[in-house]
């Protein structure tokens, strides 16, 4: 049986076509439908524009591969939740397209994002997942977690203004990240009665972290899945991209051109939920949301 999922997210617009357990297609794009939101709280032209154009050649693709349009199963996230001109734009696209997009709740996507991210030998009653969005930042574990309002978008749109950012820019955007993390101090002492908790993060940010370190220039899951990144490296490459341009970091080793405006951002929210959560080493997948709404 041929599947198909698209995650539709703030940042990045997913596809994901397998047969069993054989990927036949995986595909991500930056297409940005979070431009703006947290300012207007709509949907940007624009931005609708290039998730259109971007779905437009998903469903072919999937379509030549033997997912009809109304089989994917499509998923949209923060985004959706947060725009009040969402529905009319996912309602044009099943009359456009023929897809139906489900809007997933906070709790709904850490869900998926969980059950999506594990690797081959992880043990799910210890797994700690991390998936870092454009618009949201899912924390989730085998006994629950939460969906928080901070975003390689959002955090960037909000308070990175300037390029390269000032020390007070950085600084009150880490101190917002912060705040949102304090809160989740319970649930990070609630896990400690599992022992060994393998902090697992998914998604375009760690997926860019980890290739800057290795200094890959080409995307390739094999290299990338399992990969450690230490609380250490985390904080090296924040201090990397904090004072390099956007255009400048356009130009580093793995980092692809569309992201380099939101990586510090994405970068920083990483580094500080290790930091602020006391976990000492991400191991990295690139699996998650699109793998796992097949189990919701």
């Amino acid at each position: 049986m041929i599947r198909a999922s698209i995650d539709l997210g703030t940042n990045t617009c997913l596809l994901l076509v397998i047969k069993g357990d054989r990927v036949l297609h995986d595909e991500s794009r930056v297409v940005r439908l979070g431009q703006d939101v947290a300012r207007t709280g709509r949907l940007h032209p624009e931005a609708m524009e290039r998730a259109r154009a971007c779905l437009q050649d998903y469903v072919r693709i999937a379509e030549r591969l033997g997912v009809s349009a109304g089989a994917i199963l499509a998923v949209a996230t923060a985004q959706a939740r947060d725009a009040s001109d969402a529905k009319p734009f996912f309602d044009g696209l099943e009359t456009e397209f023929g897809l139906r997009f489900r809007i997933l709740s906070g709790q709904e996507e850490a869900r998926a994002t969980f059950l999506g991210a594990a690797l081959t030998g992880s043990d799910p009653s210890k797994m700690v997942v991390m998936d870092i969005g454009g618009g949201s930042t899912e924390l989730v574990a085998h006994a629950g977690g939460e969906s928080l309002p901070i975003g390689a978008v959002k955090i960037t749109e909000k308070f990175l203004h300037s390029d390269p950012v000032t020390d007070n820019e950085f600084w009150a955007a880490e101190d917002a990240i912060d705040r949102e993390l304090l809160r989740m101090k319970p649930w990070r002492e609630g896990l400690q009665s599992v022992g060994g908790a393998e902090f697992t993060a998914v998604a375009g940010t760690a997926v860019t972290l980890a290739m800057l370190q290795m200094g890959l220039t080409e995307f390739k899951a094999s290299d990338i899945d399992g990969f450690f990144i230490t609380r250490g490296d985390a904080h090296r490459l924040v201090e990397e991209l904090k004072w390099r341009t956007v255009e400048e970091r356009k130009a580093m080793p793995g980092m692809e051109p569309k992201r380099a405006d939101v990586i510090l951002a994405g970068a920083l929210i990483f580094w500080r939920v290790m930091e602020v959560l006391d976990f000492p080493v991400a191991r990295i997948s690139t699996r998650g949301l699109r793998y796992g709404v097949f189990s919701i």
